[in-house]
């Protein structure tokens, strides 16, 4: 079930209606049939999967906290878990990957393998759900919680429909209590209604009227089979819009995915704080997908030693989570490629750190005026442009073409002769599109300089609240890309 799809805009209010008004002590059980209702809109049968891994980390963590003076039994139980877990993963998600590898690298030496078929749908979500539950587990393992006794309970922290299938991952220390209190929760509070509603509607304009409609020209430039078409700057602006696609893609969804908690009254964290307006690298990752940035960091970068064994030590650690985050994106290479570029960047930004400001130094420049900052912004996003064209891609070779016919052809006419005009949106398209955007970056640089826009609105006079939903709903009905045949067009990330 689509967040903008006509489905999830009936299960929403009746999930609301009656979450509002059944007895406080069963509401955890309405959200986790409502959960399981929501996953299985798209294949049923993929809900027994969620259920074994629910099982197999509920399971675990009982074992670890009856066993906790007991390390050894507590390794053994919690590799058992992580292998099961990652395992299912490995099956649905990474075996045709590796089959496809061994193949193309024993037909470099002349040798032929039977290609087996395995035929197995990819689940809508598993990296997400399977990252939560794991994290829940490897928590007990290291003492910071004690075990879910009532399964239904933990089964809902698995499932919770709104960041199900793609996320924010949430931490069991910050979601489990609250799902576990959800009779303490005063659903009839009118400010979180209005306050989840606007982040909801923010979600909304972000998802179908700029990145679904971004993604018309995407698709045309992007195209397998055209792509060598496109140079120079109109390669650029695909490329850009790229980039501008993901984000309000994934970010959509988040806000989606947060407001709706709110009105049922859960707060689920904040997965992006304005990532393109970073200014290096590493400040693009504390911004973007944050809550699997901090997993990959507590649960993988911490384990491998972090940056407590030397600077060498510290870069190769990098690389590494920068490659596995690649991986989780997706079984193929040329997302690997994409992680490994985003860690030499990081990489190459801490050794270059002291060179870089003995340079501004002697050129006596000033890092504290904004003419500063927008340079090292502006940088900054080209290079995160340049990585995403290795990430939307369909391989390695057509990254590298796409990014060689962008640098190396000249043709700004492009962006002035209607050349644009002819990659999938009209004139109209693109007024609607540039002042969207317009809208976007205004809300991000209130949100950059930590200004609640959500307070300021609860702040204003009722009929201008009203209003400002009316105009908005209306604004998105009117403007909004509703895909093929208007079905609801897929959000990107359910595929990873």
């Amino acid at each position: 079930m689509l967040f903008n799809s006509l489905s999830f805009l009936i299960f929403f209010p009746i999930v609301v209606l009656l979450y509002f008004v059944i007895p406080p002590k069963v509401r955890y059980i309405w959200l986790l049939l409502a959960s399981y209702f929501f996953y299985m809109g798209w294949n049923a049968k993929y809900a027994l999967l969620l259920l074994f891994s629910t099982v197999v980390t509920y399971g675990a963590g009982l074992l670890l906290y009856k066993w906790r003076e007991k390390p050894g039994r507590k390794k053994t139980v919690v590799a058992v878990g992580l292998v099961v877990n990652f395992g299912i993963l490995f099956l649905f998600k990474y075996l045709d990957f590796v089959i496809d590898t061994i193949q193309s690298l024993v037909a470099k030496v002349g040798i032929t393998i039977a290609e087996p078929s395995f035929n197995l749908l990819l689940p809508v979500g598993i990296s997400f759900y399977i990252f939560q539950a794991v994290g829940y587990m490897v928590d007990i393992y290291r003492e910071k919680l004690a075990p879910e006794k009532n399964f239904l309970k933990y089964a809902l922290f698995v499932s919770y429909f709104p960041q199900l299938v793609a996320g924010p991952i949430e931490r069991s220390t910050r979601l489990l209590p609250q799902l576990k209190n959800l009779d303490k929760i005063k659903v009839w509070n009118l400010e979180r209604i209005r306050s989840g509603a606007l982040v909801m509607l923010y979600g909304y304009f972000l998802k179908m009227v700029i990145a679904d409609r971004a993604a018309l020209l995407v698709d045309t430039v992007f195209h397998a089979n055209y792509y060598s078409q496109y140079v120079g700057f109109t390669a650029l602006v695909g490329a850009i819009l790229f980039s501008v696609q993901i984000y309000c893609d994934f970010a959509g969804y988040t806000y989606i995915a947060i407001g709706a908690s709110k009105i049922l009254g859960v707060e689920l964290m904040n997965n992006f704080n304005t990532p393109y307006l970073a200014t290096s690298v590493k400040d693009f990752w504390d911004r973007w997908h944050i809550s699997l940035t901090s997993w990959f960091r507590d649960y993988l970068y911490f384990p491998l030693g972090g940056s407590r064994k030397g600077k060498l030590r510290k870069y190769v650690n990098i690389m590494i989570v920068f490659s596995v985050s690649g991986l989780w994106h997706g079984a193929a290479w040329h997302y690997v490629v994409w992680g490994m570029l985003h860690g030499g960047l990081r990489v190459a930004e801490e050794i270059t750190e002291k060179l870089r400001t003995k340079v501004t130094n002697l050129l006596q420049i000033n890092t504290a005026v904004l003419s500063y900052k927008a340079f090292r912004v502006c940088v900054t996003f080209f290079l995160v442009t340049i990585a995403w064209v290795f990430f939307r891609a369909e391989s390695i070779g057509q990254a590298l073409d796409l990014i060689k016919n962008m640098l190396t052809v000249w043709n700004p006419w492009v962006l002035f002769d209607d050349s644009l005009l002819c990659l999938g949106l009209d004139g109209k398209d693109w007024n609607v599109l540039l002042f969207a955007l317009l809208v976007m970056f205004v809300t991000e640089c209130f949100q950059y300089k930590k200004v609640s826009l959500s307070g300021k609105f609860a702040e204003q006079n009722l009929i201008f609240q009203w209003g400002f939903f009316l105009v908005g709903i209306l604004f998105i009905m009117v403007f909004g890309i509703y895909g093929p045949a208007y079905s609801a067009a897929q959000f990107i990330y359910f595929q990873f």
